[in-house]
């Protein structure tokens, strides 16, 4: 059993498919099925059923799970010791991201990032609030950009950064509040909405707001991606609140919303107070070189990019 196979094996469990698998890890399709069957074959078991349109855990899968994860920590923690003797000339860390990130530019910081490392292979994963967290939690994920639900991480998480992002209304460029500039919550509750699918930071902070203010809102579309929540504006299908980098960005009417005025906290997340993995610990010094301090004032290192 090789290392390898069950690091295969871990992301086709993570990303649901032998083709994000494969994608996931920089390699064709055809090499990752072999690596698993491969490794099914040693193990004299199926690990995955394949019948249906997403790859599911059989018993025996379900059984290797926590002990490939354990094997993989251990590898990955021999592999952290030399890269700190090494000088970090090798390594690699992982960090989870939500889909509307815009208080941080990540590709312009990871780009810095690899041209003082570039031995360091950085993973990155974008996912919903609560799948990032578990995976922080179980340590696939050294480092992540959460949008809390609650006041506080879960136990175990410790926020190296915050930032505070400010919500506006995007509007289709015709719109009646195209040209207003700002409104009010409760002017708002004969519009239709375009929103995130339910479990994003995003609608998390927009539901809340929602609740707070008593406004029911009507919605006409839900969407999974970004993009295709800007297009759906600009076609005229609702309204949706987004940062504001977000609304500039896609060029479109940006209304700012009066009592009370909408955001998020988002904040750089680890484990502990520090990651033990030396590559993490590189990628975290980069990133909060000139990030606002866990418990300081509303701020960024510097907006994200077009």
């Amino acid at each position: 059993m090789e290392i390898r196979q069950l690091r295969h094996f871990l992301a086709v469990v993570t990303e649901g498919s032998f083709t994000a698998a494969a994608r996931s890890e920089l390699i064709v399709q055809s090499a990752l099925s072999t690596s698993i069957r491969n490794l099914e074959r040693e193990l004299g078991a199926d690990l995955f059923d394949r019948t249906g349109r997403r790859v599911v855990l059989t018993e025996a899968g379900r059984a290797l799970l926590p002990q490939a994860r354990a094997l993989l920590a251990g590898a990955d923690a021999a592999r952290d010791a030399v890269a700190a003797v090494t000088g970090l000339a090798t390594g690699r860390v992982a960090i989870g991201t939500i889909q509307t990130l815009t208080c941080v530019d990540l590709p312009a910081e990871l780009a810095e990032f690899h041209e003082e490392f570039p031995g360091i292979q950085v993973s990155v994963r974008d996912a919903p609030v609560a799948e990032l967290t578990d995976a922080l939690r179980a340590g696939e994920l050294d480092l992540a950009y959460l949008a809390p639900d609650a006041r506080e991480l879960p136990d175990g998480l410790t926020a190296h950064a915050t930032w505070h992002e400010e919500l506006v209304l995007v509007t289709a460029p015709g719109h009646p509040l195209a040209t207003a500039g700002r409104t009010l919550i409760k002017d708002l509750a004969e519009e239709p909405f375009v929103d995130f699918r339910a479990g994003t930071g995003l609608e998390t902070a927009v539901r809340r707001l929602a609740a707070h203010c008593g406004l029911e809102r009507r919605i006409t579309c839900d969407v999974t991606q970004i993009g295709l929540l800007v297009d759906l504006v600009r076609a005229g299908i609702g309204v949706a609140f987004v940062p504001r980098e977000i609304g500039e960005r896609a060029g479109l009417p940006c209304v700012e919303i009066r009592q009370p005025e909408p955001g998020r906290t988002v904040v750089l997340a680890g484990r502990g107070p520090a990651p033990r993995n030396p590559a993490a610990r590189a990628l975290l010094a980069h990133l909060t070189a000139a990030a606002p301090a866990a418990a300081g004032p509303p701020g960024g290192r510097r907006p994200a990019g077009g």
